[in-house]
């Protein structure tokens, strides 16, 4: 059994309710909107995010209303996010498919992604959680703020991973950060309880996005995007960042300035891929994803992050239980001693499947 289906294994009920709720939310008698719509389906992406909502849910308690309606409200806000992204990018293609500006075009783009924000706000009010509306209210914001962040580093001069960290963190890590931290509202639990739900999400997050943005140095079709996009995009990540800030090499230097300014020919693109694999871009960086590598932390978060971390990978272990354990002696010594237990034993099993196989799907 692959990654991806192991972690779906135990919410696979929660899981077809929610996929019912997402299409039942989208359901609408424009037929414009509905072609936008059925040309978005056919993504078919992996879900790793109500996926990751619905498993933290389970970890603490169980899925309620208040978590699909959640789920649903986050997905949502996501995909709308996406639609934007490839209007102010100017992208064509998007997980291997034409985008949806490439097939309608930039109006009926963003007009589809207002409803599918609106639709999302409309889940978000059917928790009635008001910490899951204030929540997915400020993520609005946050991905809005990290992509104009975004479009202004491009005008930067500089080669700053501190900035590449704070783009990632206001856009791919708080969303992570954001289905955690849901999942652990919408199963009413205390605040240390969700701080450290949201803390797991911000850097499962984060590694995601280093792990996507070394696949852009990489031709494969399976990725779902060009090699070189990024750069075609403007766009400097941390595999570049790191080697033009380690090898200090004025041709590569000014390549990459270029790349900023949108100038760079697409030779002079593949030319600096070259050189960033050539002068150590990629290799480590992998701990950042595969091991929680401190270079991943955001500043100033070492104490916290550690915390986070201990109680992550203290969970692990050499041999994957076969079944879920039931309540008692068995399930209980899969749980470390002196970890905080706001988990029923049963759930130690779900958080095995967290720590060992979800990372893994993203990773």
């Amino acid at each position: 059994m692959d990654s991806i289906s192991l972690i779906r294994t135990p919410i696979e009920a929660e899981l077809r309710d929610f996929k019912e709720l997402f299409d039942s939310s989208l359901s609408s008698s424009n037929a414009l909107l509905d072609s936008v719509v059925s040309h978005i389906r056919q993504r078919n992406g992996k879900m790793m995010r109500p996926i990751l909502v619905l498993l933290v849910a389970r970890l603490y308690g169980a899925v309620t209303p208040a978590t699909l309606h959640a789920a649903v409200s986050l997905e949502l806000l996501h995909t709308a996010s996406l639609v934007h992204d490839d209007v102010v990018d100017e992208s064509t293609e998007r997980r291997g498919q034409l985008s949806v500006n490439a097939v309608f075009n930039n109006k009926v783009s963003v007009l589809a992604g207002d409803y599918l924000l609106a639709t999302s706000l409309v889940h978000a009010e059917q928790t009635n959680n008001y910490e899951i509306i204030r929540l997915v209210s400020s993520l609005g914001q946050k991905l809005a703020e990290g992509e104009l962040l975004q479009l202004s580093n491009v005008s930067n001069h500089s080669f700053s991973e501190e900035v590449y960290f704070d783009v990632i963190r206001k856009k791919t890590a708080a969303l992570f950060a954001a289905c955690a931290e849901a999942a652990a509202l919408s199963v009413q639990v205390g605040e240390e309880e969700v701080a450290f739900a949201r803390l797991l999400g911000e850097y499962i997050g984060i590694c995601f996005q280093i792990k996507d943005d070394i696949f852009d140095y990489f031709d494969s079709k399976k990725i779902g995007k060009p090699t070189g996009n990024d750069m075609l995009e403007g766009k400097l990540t941390l595999p570049a960042l790191y080697a033009l800030n380690t090898t200090k090499d004025a041709w590569a230097e000014q390549i990459a300035f270029k790349v900023k300014e949108g100038t760079a020919t697409p030779d002079e693109i593949v030319r600096l891929i070259e050189f960033t694999k050539d002068n150590g871009g990629i290799e480590p960086l992998l701990p950042c994803c595969t091991a929680w590598h401190p270079a991943a932390a955001p500043p100033g978060r070492g104490n916290t992050r550690t915390q986070c971390l201990c109680r992550c990978q203290r969970l692990r272990r050499s041999q994957k239980p076969s079944n879920p354990p039931a309540d008692g002696p068995a399930a209980a010594a899969l749980i470390p001693h002196g970890t905080p237990r706001p988990f029923s034993p049963a759930s130690s099993y779900l958080f095995y499947l967290l720590d060992d196989n979800f990372l893994g799907v993203f990773l």
